[in-house]
């Protein structure tokens, strides 16, 4: 599998695709409402990226930056054959991956300064606070996180971070997030969790992670993901993931379909099981009318952007 994230235009987000999937998607594009893709390596870098433009009938518009402005490239090229090569050669960040293309560069105009935030102390440490939080818990892109740093301080009255404030405070802090995950060795307990949640949904028992906002939506949506087969369920929230970036632990509700105490139990007790499979620790007293927490929990979810 390539460690990219591709983005079409029709909004469909595909994660580690193969060299096959990549493929089909570059050829796939032309038609309205999907003439476009854009690549991000995983952990997405800012301005770091590669991106094609096909109008049916028209060439292929093929470019890449690495970083700054003055690295931004393209070429416009007649054949998806060589930008599925030229994709395919950057994602791998293989060695002479460009050299068979004639790239230009393109003016991308001055670069603007960024003004310092004009936050006090305390609201300044309130705000990375919670971006750093949010980083942890590793349910957010690079742009959810701007938008978080955007709104959290917004009042009635007052909106004390810009668009482009926000994107440079979230662009730094990823990047600490970054660097800190390049020192991680081996599984990690979110990995450890995903291939319990991955095991329980292969035994007929629907398994979302961070789904819904709270207790409330979660139950009253987690209906539309069941399929025909399933036996039960197992989700936890965006207000338990923040619980867990915090050190909490993580909160997992469970149940099944026919409201009885009995299947709760037994779908409580797969969960356990499949936990415990994994490494990972759990606290449960068996009773059907209580969550399944995962304590301790060491929060480190690697980024994918």
């Amino acid at each position: 599998m390539l460690e990219i994230v591709v983005r079409t235009e029709n909004a469909e987000r595909h994660v580690r695709v193969s060299n096959e999937e990549l493929a089909v998607l570059v050829r796939r594009i032309g038609g309205d409402g999907d003439r476009f893709l854009v690549v991000h390596r995983i952990p997405d870098l800012p301005d770091v990226f590669a991106q094609v433009w096909h109008e049916s009938g028209g060439d292929q518009t093929l470019e890449y930056r690495d970083g700054a402005a003055d690295r931004h490239f393209q070429v416009m090229v007649d054949g998806v054959e060589a930008v599925i090569e030229a994709l395919t050669g950057w994602a791998r960040q293989g060695s002479g991956w460009s050299t068979d293309l004639v790239w230009s560069l393109l003016d991308m105009g001055p670069t603007l300064d960024v003004p310092a935030l004009d936050l006090g102390e305390d609201e300044l440490k309130a705000l990375e606070k919670r971006v750093r939080e949010a980083l942890v818990g590793c349910f957010v892109d690079r742009a959810e996180l701007a938008e978080l740093a955007e709104e959290y301080l917004v009042s009635a009255d007052r909106r004390p971070v810009s668009r482009e404030q926000a994107l440079a405070l979230a662009d730094r802090m990823w990047l600490v997030r970054v660097a800190e995950q390049a020192e991680w060795q081996g599984e990690t307990d979110p990995e450890r969790l995903t291939r319990a949640f991955t095991a329980l949904q292969e035994a007929g028992i629907t398994a979302r992670e961070n789904f819904t906002c709270c207790r409330s939506c979660g139950q009253s949506e987690i209906g539309g993901e069941v399929g025909t087969d399933a036996r039960g369920l197992v989700y936890f929230h965006s207000h338990c993931t923040d619980s867990a970036a915090v050190g909490h632990g993580l909160m997992l509700r469970y149940g099944g379909f026919d409201g009885s105490s009995e299947t709760t139990s037994a779908i409580g007790h797969e969960v356990f099981a499949a936990l415990e499979a994994t490494g990972l620790q759990a606290d449960w007293d068996r009773d059907p009318n209580r969550a399944i927490t995962v304590t301790p929990l060491d929060c480190r979810r690697r980024l994918l952007g």
